[in-house]
């Protein structure tokens, strides 16, 4: 019985142990979701802490409609029409009326956050009305704050146009008009105001929605390049091109787990407006979920340490929610910040999320987003085939 040389043999040995020693596409999914339940760290920031920040973080915002904002009212003219503004204006659920008796002493209290504006009444308003002229009142709010400042304006604005309406009805009457004919001319237009999307024009439908993809890819992107520091430091961290495929399906699938939970119980615990249109909501998570788990297995092998990536990513929430366009026009940034946005993936995430579940866009509407998500998730597995490429001819070398 004749036996292969001993050269062949041993290659052939080899090239076997090779072969068996690759990980497919389903062992690296599975040790990929074997080593998370496993890192505490890691588990909690994958899974636990998306499901706390789905709790707690819209409950600040769970009254949506700011009422009873305490304003200032200064009367200069102390008649009956001005004493009639005061009272409207004290009926509107909307203000928590108190008299001052000079403007200075409403500004000392608008500077200690006593008040969150304040309303003049000139001297001479009556007699300007009944004469015919052209009268008007000042309202002064605090520009700081925009919801308190928007409902200060707008129950001034209220009392004073109600004051005014009745007004312009009585000259009418006196000039012969029947009643419901002068009360139907005082306002030949009317004004209806229906918000569209966000119903109770509150912060929380704003700004929930969007926060929940930025917290989505921070908490995935953090745990992957943790559990990729912590591979890199007990040297696994290298794998075929399945293997790298296989991590990624399986970080990419808490996170989607996770999108979904806030797209149907958080929103819908909260009364924000939701799945308008569902299946685009979804097969967008398919996308931005892998785009993110990619991005942190790049990073990761970056930084090279499990701590490092906690220790840069945590700082880096709000320059990615700023430069994404929601909070800040895009157009008004600068010129080197709208290119650099687009190479993170909130930044067609966003609008993308907010306009197919909340505004129940069509898919070919947003279908930039899609394609911005789908170009960056090419460049990121790009770049992660380079490290992974570089990282082994630097092994060869350190070897030979």
């Amino acid at each position: 019985m004749s036996l292969p040389p001993k050269d062949h043999l041993s290659s052939t040995t080899s090239d076997s142990t090779k072969q068996s020693s690759t990980p497919s596409f389903l062992g690296s999914f599975l040790q990929t979701i074997k080593d998370i339940f496993s890192d505490k760290g890691v588990l909690l920031l994958l899974l636990i802490a998306p499901i706390i920040y789905g709790f707690f973080y819209p409950w600040p915002y769970s009254t949506e409609v700011v009422n009873h904002v305490p304003v200032g009212i200064i009367d200069n003219d102390n008649s009956n029409l001005s004493r009639t503004i005061v009272r409207y204006a004290s009926a509107s659920p909307q203000l928590d009326t108190q008299l001052f008796l000079n403007e200075q002493q409403a500004k000392e209290a608008m500077w200690s956050d006593e008040i969150a504006g304040y309303m003049v009444i000139p001297s001479g308003l009556e007699q300007q009305v009944l004469s015919g002229k052209a009268a008007s009142v000042s309202v002064l709010g605090n520009g700081g704050y925009f919801l308190l400042n928007k409902n200060v304006q707008m129950g001034f604005l209220k009392a004073v146009s109600t004051v005014s309406a009745g007004i312009e009805v009585k000259k009418n009457v006196a000039q012969g008009a029947y009643s419901a004919t002068a009360a139907a001319n005082t306002q030949a237009v009317p004004l209806v105001i229906v918000p569209l999307y966000n119903q109770t024009e509150g912060y929380g439908a704003y700004v929930v929605p969007a926060v929940s993809i930025l917290i989505l890819q921070q908490t995935l992107l953090i745990a992957t390049a943790m559990l990729i520091g912590t591979w890199y430091e007990q040297r696994r961290h290298a794998t075929s091109i399945r293997g790298w495929l296989g991590r990624i399906a399986a970080l990419s699938m808490f996170s989607f787990i996770i999108g979904c939970f806030y797209y149907g119980w958080t929103f819908e615990l909260h009364h924000y407006p939701r799945g308008q249109n569902m299946l685009g909501s979804l097969l967008f998570l398919l996308l931005f979920c892998p785009t993110v788990a990619t991005l942190g297995c790049v990073l990761g092998l970056w930084f090279r340490q499990r701590e490092r990536s906690m220790q840069i990513l945590i700082f880096s929430s709000l320059p990615m929610f700023f430069v994404s366009g929601y909070p800040w026009p895009a157009d008004q940034l600068p010129t080197v910040l709208q290119i650099i946005r687009w190479f993170v993936p909130t930044t067609p995430g966003i609008n993308t999320s907010v306009q197919l579940n909340q505004m129940g866009a069509s898919i070919s509407q947003v279908s930039t987003g899609f394609y911005a998500l789908a170009a960056l998730w090419v460049f990121y597995f790009a770049l992660l085939m380079w490290v992974r490429w570089h990282d082994a001819n630097k092994a060869l070398k350190t070897v030979s």
